[in-house]
């Protein structure tokens, strides 16, 4: 049975990952996390889960992955403070916007890599909802400064894609490929 490495150190997709009920290993990169700013969001992620599952030197079937929050084209990091998480909220009440997930899976000389884009729209924040939640930990650790399985759920209006997209790993589409590569799925 080949190995299946998760080159990522993020709990939500190791908990993810475990929705597959395939046995895998978690191996933590330290992949160079620069891009050039003119790329697009999707090239973004695509790159950066590249490098990540490149950075693995081991065999099996590697899957790397990297996500963001964009409005409007433009990126969103996570926050840097607490004025930095309240800008990046106000931004998003009231709006859509994108969060795009990148993955690569690697098998031998076998690389597939895809990014997948999930619409999220935000129902109007007061500022004292804002206010509120920049007090908990959860957005300082999260691109877009909210986290949609905690309660930055309650922020959200409506989700037109896959809501798994938004936590981390579209993992339907990741356990269908790995499926094919264990030739499970013909």
């Amino acid at each position: 049975m080949k190995r299946i490495i998760l080159a990522s150190g993020s709990p939500r997709r190791k908990e993810l990952m475990t929705l597959t009920r395939l046995p895998f290993e978690v191996i933590v990169t330290d992949a160079d996390e620069s891009v050039a700013d003119n790329l697009t969001p999707s090239e973004t992620v695509e790159i950066l889960s590249r490098r990540k599952a490149e950075a693995i030197k081991e065999n099996g079937i590697v899957i790397g992955s990297d996500t963001v929050v964009a409005i409007n084209g433009e990126i969103l990091g996570k926050p840097e403070d607490k004025e930095d998480a309240k800008r990046i909220l106000r931004m998003l009440s009231g709006n859509v916007h994108q969060v795009y997930t990148g993955v690569t899976i690697i098998d031998g000389k076998n690389i597939d890599t895809f990014s997948v884009k999930t619409d999220v729209e935000f129902y109007d924040l007061t500022e004292k909802e804002i206010d509120e939640y920049i007090s908990l930990p959860e957005c300082y650790d999260k691109a877009g400064a909210y986290g949609i399985q905690g309660m930055g759920g309650l922020f959200v209006k409506s989700i037109t894609g896959d809501y798994n997209n938004v936590v981390g790993l579209p993992i339907a589409e990741v356990y269908r490929k790995i499926k094919v590569l264990k030739g499970e799925f013909v």
